[in-house]
């Protein structure tokens, strides 16, 4: 069966931000000239993704408003000439057919999966972590629905990390299926740790942003207790997942960004406007000129 939708987690409080985020979406920091959210949700439609479903909360408006029509900034800029910025205003509305559902209550990265239950049905689906900046050839989600569709099973994205970070993240562990390139960053996972200490971590394969998931897993995260942090881990329905269907790791090509982070978001915004053909080259000169 094809994977036709994508479930967008964004209802966190986005405190590593604090004071902007404290009337602003994180997701809606801007990396140059569009916000974080809007990279996952290009990413998503490029890989054929018809429908898109974010998950929000309280103070998250603007999340709604931005991927809105706006017939009044519209009828300004076509007044004023400036049809570029027309397009570009006009090109977020017609991105996908988006979905809004609310988590009432911040219980973690599972329940928020859970919230969409309703309206995926029974279908398998895409979940992209907006924090989780990923730029690449072939959209990253696309690269997990490939790998999806060879083996039939749930698939995250898996990168390497230095042993110290293991405990940021929920790391795999596995065995590489090989024969031929793309098999050779597939993993058969037997093993997926929330946050492990470096000296009790399966590999350092950690998880990012970025799964494909079998609709069975609803039934696990409705099982699922709470974890590490008082939460419904949604590695922790995974795990169990695994006791009845394959799962898999995919060692995606691309270059990620944690723009969930301070440092990431600021690393995310310099390489990001540095590639762009508009600004890229006077941008550099800039950073050249500074005396650091």
């Amino acid at each position: 069966m094809r994977v036709r939708k994508a479930v967008f987690p964004a209802a966190g409080w986005g405190t590593r931000f604090l004071p902007v985020t404290k009337a602003q979406p994180k997701e809606m920091l801007p990396l140059v000239d569009k916000p974080v959210i809007q990279y996952a949700v290009e990413e998503a439609v490029a890989a054929g993704i018809e429908q898109v479903i974010i998950v929000t909360s309280s103070q998250k408006r603007a999340i709604e408003d931005h991927f809105d029509l706006n017939y009044e900034l519209e009828h300004l800029l076509e007044e004023k000439g400036e049809i570029e910025k027309l397009r570009q205003v006009r090109h977020i509305s017609d991105l996908a057919q988006i979905a809004y559902v609310r988590q009432k209550e911040q219980l973690g990265l599972g329940h928020a999966v859970l919230m969409a239950k309703d309206l995926i049905g029974h279908e398998p689906f895409a979940v992209i972590l907006p924090d989780d900046v990923v730029i690449s050839d072939r959209p990253c989600i696309g690269q997990l629905i490939h790998v999806y569709h060879q083996f039939h099973g749930s698939v995250v994205a898996v990168t390497e990390v230095l042993p110290e970070e293991t405990q940021r993240y929920g790391v795999i562990g596995g065995e590489p299926i090989g024969d031929g390139p793309e098999r050779d960053r597939t993993y058969r996972v037997s093993a997926i740790v929330e946050k492990p200490l470096p000296d009790t971590a399966p590999s350092n394969l950690a998880v990012i942003g970025r799964y494909v998931l079998t609709p069975k897993i609803f039934d696990k995260l409705e099982q699922t207790q709470r974890g590490a942090g008082g939460e419904i881990q949604l590695t922790d329905a995974i795990q169990a997942l695994m006791e009845e269907q394959g799962v898999y790791g995919y060692a995606f090509e691309g270059t990620r960004y944690d723009a969930g982070t301070t440092m990431g978001w600021l690393q995310a915004s310099v390489e990001l406007a540095l590639a762009r053909q508009d600004i890229g080259i006077p941008f550099r000169e800039y950073l050249r000129s500074l005396d650091i």
